[in-house]
């Protein structure tokens, strides 16, 4: 299984992006995925997961301002993020997990996300 971030980038306070998560080598609907970020000096944090039965979660601080959807045809997860904030920077990691598994054991590099305000 192999995972890759894309579509990070630099913006201003109020503004949108949508990095995406590509997963390859393990059947689409046999694993779920999960959108992290770790800002300097801080731990790393979750931020919104989606299973493979669609069932989302996301974390208080962004919830109503990102969204995690799965593209069935190009096995690629995105993550709509609008109103972004300066405390939303950081570097961004995509992470899967197989169904039945303990945690997320395969991780793509990170995009990095900049909110200036």
């Amino acid at each position: 299984v192999s995972v890759a971030e894309s579509g990070g980038g630099s913006v201003q306070a109020g503004g949108s992006l949508r990095p995406s998560c590509r997963v390859s080598g393990y059947p689409y609907r046999a694993y779920g995925v999960a959108w992290f970020r770790q800002a300097p000096g801080e731990q790393r944090e979750g931020v919104a997961s989606v299973d493979s039965d669609e069932d989302k979660y996301y974390a208080t601080s962004v919830k109503d301002r990102f969204t995690i959807s799965r593209d069935e045809v190009d096995h690629i997860v995105y993550l709509q993020m609008n109103s972004l904030k300066p405390e939303d920077t950081g570097m961004y990691y995509c992470a899967a997990m197989k169904n039945g598994a303990g945690g997320y054991n395969y991780w793509g590099q990170g995009t990095q996300v900049t909110v200036s305000s």
